[in-house]
């Protein structure tokens, strides 16, 4: 084996040597290449790309990974996330070779290039010129074909919003994500795309970033959790093996099946792989002894089930072992087909390029007739659409589709148009076009205005308006609306006990109740009652069907898009002084918070009034003297049911004190909290925002919130064990180990001790910093803030898709082992899945117990005897296992599914699928109203001064945390005329300072360079030193005050001086903007407050 690797080294030595050759002949003929015309592929469809554009089609090896032969000309360049900064640094520059794909379709992320290309290849083959900018996708049997040989992997596309060029796919089983790196690679998936890729060779994967710690890589915690991506692995195949046949590929217009897409991965770390990309290629030969873990050989006929499962746990064991061989690279890979369009495809916000077409507008109208090209005729007849959210591409739209009245402005020059949102989907992304075309659906109005961004937020995340249909309208019953006597035979009558709601004061969905009584000294009877909308809201109803659409209610703003039509939510609301069907949940605990006994039942309850939060925080804190209530007020809640308000405050009291135990045990157990206080707005009449204030939770929160989740733990533990194959639970996952990684390093470095090992111990390390930091509670803020980016998003899931894999269903955040929602069914469509799953298992109980005849919790007292409780098999306290899988209890189980319509694992998981959808675009739309709240009060008032800490800095950008807001921004100030930046690698120090004259900050600088007023908002040095001029102060309460109404400062915030020197966590005054609205995305945009001579003026 010696002498083919001499050779290979030589032939190397022979490729770099006119590699070097080739690029400074290269550099030589500059001048000359640029006074040439030059050939870019058209975005736009029709207009062919060029012969220059012909590799990129079905690319060969030497194309797509820079190899020739297999061996690499250049070497990988790191990874890091702060992208590269180019000061003073035009020499050097690696020109592509002629021949080689346009930039267009090449250009990949500064921050993660791919090998460059052997230069000294002239041209492509004959067979390899073609028309195509684009690599076809595989055909729907090639890509199942390969998914199921572990050739090929099924994952979620997912965009880097800070850069579109890097995306990543999380493949189950995993330890890291795979990087999709460049326009090529990523192959006209977009956001969201249920995707099938191929991963690039060992050698092709890029550097991670912080890559040069690796040496404290643990090998033991390596081991653990290759073992767990295998047994992950095997399980995720065995029960979704056939739901690849179901899925609907986009494939090629032509059918083309790329059989030559073959790749070979070199020995890296002792590892000697072959990975066989292409279809229809065996599995690779590999080293049995993988990083230390002996991988088993497999055994199954080819073609059958077993033996394709085995050939994914082997590819992925493979993998794992690649990976933690080589812990310092990220993955990559490259989108071979699109196995689910992502429903955002349907939701693209814009700005059409009004201003740009009329230009060439004008230029076509000049032109000779019959002169122009077919790119000038393309370019005339589509407009470019510029999508809000930087994740998706620039897009093309023909102006024939447009509105007449949006053709006929533009007909008259009107270049306004260009400052109106639009709502588009994409119709087609061609091999042959470097954009996706899109079609205008409508017209939303004015960028600048808030009631037209407030349109795009609903139309971008698919939220359905506030009416209902007739139709639907016509199934609710009427109000007002009276408990049916049949219901009150057969349900616990619990009218008689003190219950009361607990909400913000605007609230109307009231769906969730407390109560609480002495049973005996120290025994305490706690009660949640959560109103019964799956009895009105019946499967396989219009009602069912719409609440299932939305999913969720979602809130912006002043508006509020319902799950459920108002008027039901009347009927089902648990309103003072009405009767209400509810399920209930009743818990006897004693002093030291310890659950004694339980009961679940459907009951009938009537509350006698309706708190808000802030009333309940008066009684907490003891401000509020009830003997003194003037009940004329208006802020007075009314009391009914005969009850007094000593009734009622002793209630309170004893349900925060019972709240405060179990929250006690509750993080004791380990728990873990890391909530920051949130911003909040308030309106004027007209529903504007007019000012802000920190949302801190108080007691009377928690007190509802540890009754909320004590309801939530018991019913998931009821319906699990009764339906332990199709019960909707709610899991979060472990956090990102590489992020909390990341985390650790950060306090180990600055001085703080931190144990991950578990959620318990991170929230005992944060209490210690917590302490640590009482004088710095700021820092404290961004610790939580670093400690929360490792963190997973919850999410729905079907027990029956992780059966045998119970530690899946864990819940990390809450340490449990199981959690579900139950308590808000106005609101959230799995909560009425839940409570349908719930009365199935109570009525399985009841049908058992009367069969039997027989006590589940005492063999010794009569269960209706005993606290006035009863039980049964599922829903009592301690589970009879036995009972619960004998013959009867099976057959009891069953006939309540089926009466009560309880989903099956396939149908649940699909649901659950969609609740996560719609939940996370629901966040989406809630985080996006609250910085449109921001940016319309900052655009009132022109810019805020406020202090920041530095969260992260590099030579290009820095990350800035902003207490007085609760938010993170970036600052970019790299590419500034008369700006000098100096990066120190070795201490992470940034020096920033002006240069040169005055003249230099002008506006208007040639050039693609940026003024420094772009990073910093200077202001001259006189107006800092007299802050007692009248009319300064009056200018600081307009600009420089909070936007906290109320507030003031207690010392006028001054700008910082240059040169500026700053490293991790230095502080420094930011001012902050209102960006955007009628020329692009809403944002908010921080520059650095500075004070200089050279004023913007």
């Amino acid at each position: 084996m010696a002498e083919p690797v001499v050779a290979a080294n030589g032939l190397v030595e022979r490729l770099t040597t006119a590699a070097s050759e080739e690029m400074e002949k290269d550099r030589k003929k500059k001048r000359r290449n640029n006074r040439r015309p030059k050939h870019c592929p058209s975005p736009y469809p029709g207009a062919a790309c060029s012969s220059m554009d012909g590799v990129c089609g079905p690319a060969p090896e030497w194309v797509e990974n820079g190899n020739v032969g297999g061996l690499n000309v250049y070497p990988v360049k790191g990874f890091n996330s702060l992208p590269v900064m180019h000061i003073n640094s035009n020499s050097g520059i690696i020109r592509p070779p002629p021949g080689f794909p346009p930039p267009e379709v090449m250009k990949i992320s500064r921050s993660c290039p791919l090998p460059a290309p052997s230069p000294h290849i002239k041209s492509l083959p004959k067979k390899m010129e073609n028309k195509n900018c684009f690599s076809p996708y595989w055909s729907h049997d090639a890509v199942e074909d390969a998914i199921k040989k572990g050739q090929a992997f099924k994952a979620t596309f997912r965009v880097n919003a800070h850069n579109r060029l890097e995306a990543y796919c999380t493949i189950e089983g995993l330890p890291i994500d795979v990087l999709i790196n460049g326009a090529a690679a990523q192959n006209r998936a977009i956001e969201g795309d249920v995707v099938a890729l191929m991963l690039d060779p060992v050698a092709s994967w890029t550097r991670l970033k912080g890559s040069n710690l690796s040496g404290n890589y643990n090998s033991s915690y390596d081991s653990n959790k290759f073992s767990e991506s295998k047994e992950l692995a095997v399980h995720k195949f065995a029960i979704k093996e056939n739901s690849n046949a179901d899925c609907d590929f986009i494939t090629s217009s032509n059918g083309t099946f790329p059989l030559d897409r073959g790749c070979n991965c070199h020995g890296d770390n002792n590892i000697n792989l072959a990975v066989h990309c292409g279809p229809g290629a065996g599995v690779g030969h590999y080293d049995q002894r993988c990083n230390g873990h002996n991988i088993s050989s497999f055994d199954g006929a080819e073609g059958s089930p077993a033996f394709q499962q085995d050939e994914v746990v082997r590819a992925l064991e493979r993998i794992c072992a690649m990976a933690y061989s080589n812990p310092s690279k990220r993955p990559t890979g490259k989108i071979i087909g699109i196995i689910k369009k992502s429903a955002r495809r349907r939701a693209i916000i814009g700005f059409l390029g009004a201003k740009q077409w009329l230009c060439k507008e004008v230029a076509h109208e000049t032109q000779i007739h019959g002169q122009c090209s077919d790119n000038n005729r393309s370019s005339v007849e589509y407009m470019e659409l510029f999508p809000n959210d930087f994740k998706f591409p620039k897009m093309v739209v023909k102006v024939s589709s447009l509105p007449n009245f949006i053709v006929e402005r533009l007909k008259k020059g009107d270049a306004t148009v260009g400052k109106e949102l639009v709502a588009a989907q994409i119709d087609e992304w061609s091999e042959g076009s470097l954009s996706p075309q899109a079609q205008v659906l409508r017209i939303l109005g004015d960028g600048g205005e808030v009631e037209s961004q407030i349109a795009a937020i609903f139309f971008e995340n698919s939220i359905h308006p506030a009416t209902f249909s007739s139709e639907l309208l016509d199934c609710i019953p009427d109000d007002p609306w009276s408990v049916p006597s049949k219901e009150l035979q057969i349900r616990k009558d619990l009218r008689n006990i003190c219950t009361f709601t607990i909400d913000p004061s605007s609230a109307v969905d009231l769906d969730d109740a407390l109560s609480v009584e002495v049973v005996s000294n120290g025994i305490y009877r706690v009660g949640v009652h959560i109103a019964d909308v799956a009895y009105l809201v019946t499967p396989g109803t219009a009602l069912d069907a719409e609440a299932q659409l939305r999913s969720t209610s979602v809130y912006i703003l002043q508006h509020k898009s319902p799950m459920l039509p108002f008027k039901l939510s009347e009927v089902c609301s648990l309103n003072p002084g009405v009767d209400r069907l509810a399920l209930s949940i009743t818990w006897d605990i004693d002093h030291s918070g310890e659950i004694i006994d339980r009961w679940i039942g459907r009951s009938v309850i009537q509350s006698c009034c309706k708190l808000s939060y802030e009333f309940v925080q008066d009684i907490i804190d003891g401000s509020l003297d009830v003997d003194k209530l003037d009940m004329t007020e208006r802020s007075i809640p009314k009391l009914h049911g005969g009850l007094e308000w000593k009734d009622v405050v002793k209630s309170l009291r004893d349900l925060h004190e019972i709240s405060t135990k179990l929250r006690e045990i509750r993080f004791k157990d380990g728990a873990l909290s890391l909530e920051n206080a949130k911003l909040a707005f308030l309106f004027d009449e007209f529903g504007n925002p007019c000012g802000s204030y920190f949302n801190e939770r108080k007691d009377s929160y928690t007190l509802v919130e540890e009754f909320m989740l004590l309801a939530n733990i018991s019913v998931a533990e009821v319906i699990s064990r009764a339906f332990p194959d199709c019960a909707l639970l709610r899991r979060h996952p472990e956090p990102n180990s590489r992020k909390l990684k990341d985390f650790e390093a950060f306090c180990n470095k600055h001085g703080f001790e931190l144990e991950t090992s578990s959620s318990r111990h991170l929230h005992l390390s944060l209490l210690k910093m917590k302490e640590k930091l009482k004088d710095d509670p700021i820092l404290f803020e961004i610790l939580i803030n670093y400690a929360s980016k490792p963190m997973q998003p919850a999410m729905y899931f079907c027990t029956g898709d992780s059966k045998g894999l119970e530690y899946d269903w864990a819940h990390y955040a809450l340490s449990l082992p199981f959690y579900t929602h139950f308590t808000s069914p106005l609101r959230r469509y799995p909560d009425i899945i839940v409570q349908r799953t719930l009365c199935a298992a109570l009525e399985a109980d009841e049908s058992y117990f009367k069969e039997r005849r027989i006590l589940v919790h005492s063999n010794e007292v009569d269960s209706n005897e005993k606290s006035g409780l009863s039980y049964g098999c599922s829903a009592c306290l301690y589970f009879n296992k036995d009972a619960a899988e004998s013959i009867e209890g099976q057959e009891v189980l069953k006939t309540a599914a089926l009466k009560f319509k309880v989903p099956g694992t396939e149908v649940l998981g699909e649901i659950a699928t969609y609740c996560n959808e719609r939940k996370f675009a629901s966040k989406r739309a809630e985080d996006a109203s609250e910085k449109l709240c921001f940016w319309a009060l900052l655009k009132k008032k022109e810019f805020v001064v406020s202090e920041a800490r530095v969260l992260g800095l590099g030579p290009r950008f820095m990350s800035v945390y902003i207490p007085k807001f609760g938010m993170e921004r970036r600052i970019y100030y790299d590419d500034v005329e008369g700006l000098s930046v100096e990066w120190l690698e070795t201490t992470c120090t940034l020096v920033l300072d002006l240069l040169k004259i005055k003249s230099l900050l002008r506006k208007d600088s040639p050039g693609k360079l940026r003024c420094p007023v772009d990073v910093a908002m200077l202001i001259d040095p006189s107006e800092v030193f007299f802050p007692e001029d009248e009319n300064v102060n009056q200018e600081g309460q307009n600009g420089v005050s909070s936007l906290h109404p109320g507030s003031q400062e207690k010392d006028r915030i001054e700008p910082s001086f240059f040169p500026l020197t700053l490293q991790h966590l230095s502080s420094l005054p930011v001012a902050l903007h209102a960006v955007g609205g009628d020329d692009g995305p809403v944002d908010i945009g921080v520059r650095l407050y500075m004070c200089s001579y050279f004023s913007e003026s």
